[in-house]
């Protein structure tokens, strides 16, 4: 029996660099609303969040930047060095996260919520589950994945491996063990049947039930659908004509790139004519793929594609969505205007959370188009914080993840 009527939560563990974070973009894929539970640790110690002072007033003000936030590397150093430094840290923030996780689950809409968290044992997140996964890797790739993505040096990645509860103890309590040795393929195959052996009335990745899309259209209309790993070598080969070669892509570089985003493939006349690759972290809906034909409309194709990423992005309770367009696409003002954006750099839009996303995802050859989406009922509200000012505060700093 579930602990929330008519939902099913999953959650979702593992030590460092075993792929807890590819697994759970997997679940999206599948119609999950998943929560980064790790993220909303970070922003709860924001400048301005409710754990900020906290964290200052325990560990010292040695910790604050230039900028007046938290260091989070400083901060890293000295809890993963000291067992007892860090309950004193999960103290202070695990409180705030689970509060923040249960109001989620609350809003979200799908069925099967899944809450990513690396301590979810060691804590309370645990106790609201109806099932435990865990992602599982031998020691060796865990330190190569730490070195190439992460810089670590092999002492380092080790000294973070060790610092963690030992990962056999995480899969003696797991009800599903997922095995990441690096395949995509594999990975996504081991989600796949675990999926449909332990999810409630669970339907497998081809059902368009999963997944709400534009409907099929008549001749000469677009429509969208979104795109599955079956789709990557159609991405792939879209992705590297029309960027005239400067992001050449294979199949299996759109299956890793399914670890971080989804795509959504615009279709005319049943050939696919575009696309755009998005993801939402939490409240804040992130699209910075984004390729058309130069032979259709581009405003209609536009207008078609972006809306299905807003109705995505707001099924995952995004509140902002930020554009980054190339090329062409990037000198249209007028054209995203008339689809409520505005073009801005990431220092106009005055919420941390949002600049620290902006200035993650623009590079030199994009712009930034930004736009605030109409929440349902704003999390923190329902968390008693207090005035508006106080609500979006909240929700931007311990919600939000850049």
């Amino acid at each position: 029996m579930s602990n929330w009527p008519g939902k099913f939560v999953i959650g979702l563990t593992g030590n460092i660099a075993t792929g807890k974070s590819v697994v759970r973009r997997m679940f999206e894929h599948l119609g999950a609303y998943t929560i980064d539970a790790d993220a909303l640790t970070h922003r709860a110690y924001a400048k301005g969040a409710p754990g900020y002072q906290q964290v200052v007033d325990k560990f010292g003000k040695w910790l604050i930047n230039k900028d007046g936030e938290i260091d989070r590397s400083k901060l890293g150093n000295l809890v993963f060095s000291d067992s007892e430094a860090m309950g004193e840290l999960e103290a202070i923030v695990h409180p705030l996260v689970r509060q923040a996780s249960e109001m989620l689950i609350k809003r979200a809409t799908q069925r099967v919520i899944v809450i990513e968290a690396i301590k979810l044992l060691e804590g309370d997140l645990r106790k609201i589950c109806d099932s435990i996964w865990v992602t599982n890797a031998p020691e060796v790739i865990q330190v190569e994945r730490l070195i190439r993505k992460r810089g670590l040096t092999r002492d380092r990645a080790l000294e973070r491996i060790h610092m963690q509860s030992a990962q056999s103890a995480k899969v003696a309590l797991a009800n599903i063990v997922i095995t990441n040795t690096g395949s995509y393929d594999d990975l996504w195959k081991q989600v796949n049947a675990a999926w449909k052996e332990i999810v409630p009335g669970a339907s497998g990745p081809d059902t368009e039930s999963q997944i709400k899309i534009k409907p099929a259209a008549t001749s000469g209309e677009f429509s969208v659908r979104r795109g599955k790993p079956k789709n990557s070598a159609d991405i792939a080969e879209l992705i590297t004509r029309l960027s005239k070669g400067k992001r050449k892509m294979t199949a299996d570089n759109v299956m890793e790139a399914f670890g971080e985003k989804a795509y959504m493939l615009l279709q005319l006349d049943g050939k696919i004519v575009g696309l755009a690759g998005w993801q939402v972290e939490n409240l804040v809906a992130r699209t910075s793929d984004i390729f058309l034909e130069e032979t259709i409309n581009p405003q209609k194709a536009l207008e078609t594609l972006i809306n299905e990423v807003e109705r995505a992005s707001g099924e995952l309770q995004s509140e902002a969505s930020l554009i980054f367009p190339m090329n062409d696409l990037a000198a249209q003002e007028e054209l995203w205007k008339r689809l409520g954006y505005e073009k801005r750099t990431p220092e106009t839009l005055g919420v941390q959370a949002w600049q620290d996303a902006a200035a993650e995802s623009l590079s030199a050859e994009s712009a930034l188009f930004f736009k605030t989406v109409t929440p349902g009922s704003c999390l923190a509200s329902n968390l008693g914080i207090g005035s508006r000012y106080q609500v979006i505060r909240f929700a931007s700093f311990l919600i939000t993840q850049p």
